[in-house]
């Protein structure tokens, strides 16, 4: 069973219906860990799972609010702790328990959702089973036209749930 994947997109829409097909797949339990600089294309991608999820309303990145729930097939709950680091874009990154703990981060992971988390870094360690997808601007386009648009994904699975979900994703791409 594969534990990495490295798929392009050449568009924002492919990036979206990327995320369509992960959220798809999809089981209540499952974290999702989302990176890449800014623009990369990180919340195209969240709209496509939470799309995926059957999730109605429009979907932001919630930078400002830290945590967005949306109900959909399953509950989907949206991170982003960008604002909880000194630094977040510093080599190494650490977020203080006393900071999780005031958004109710462990209480987010009580299995009964997909959580996706935006910038998480600082939590990565904490967690043991999780999908991670690395968003960045494409390196391999041909012209500054066609490299405005394409990404590179990244994906790696860290535990015995993420490698299934990774397999069901692939072979839902397929």
């Amino acid at each position: 069973m594969a534990n990495e994947w490295l798929m392009t997109t050449t568009s924002p829409d492919e990036t979206r219906r990327f995320g369509v097909c992960l959220g798809g797949v999809l089981q209540a339990g499952d974290v999702v860990l989302l990176g890449g600089p800014l623009g990369a294309g990180k919340t195209h991608f969240a709209q496509g799972i939470a799309q995926g999820l059957g999730v109605a309303e429009p979907v932001t990145s919630p930078t400002f609010t830290l945590v967005a729930e949306y109900e959909g097939r399953l509950p989907l709950i949206h991170m982003d702790l960008y604002r909880l680091y000194d630094e977040p874009t510093a080599e190494a990154v650490t977020l203080h328990p006393a900071m999780l703990a005031q958004i109710g981060f462990d209480d987010y992971l009580d299995g009964s959702s997909v959580v996706l988390i935006e910038w998480a870094r600082g939590v990565e360690a904490d967690l043991d089973d999780y999908l991670s997808v690395h968003i960045a601007h494409g390196s391999q386009a041909a012209d500054d036209d066609t490299r405005a648009t394409t990404r590179e994904l990244r994906v790696r699975a860290e535990g015995a749930s993420a490698r299934q979900r990774l397999q069901e994703w692939m072979d839902a791409w397929a």
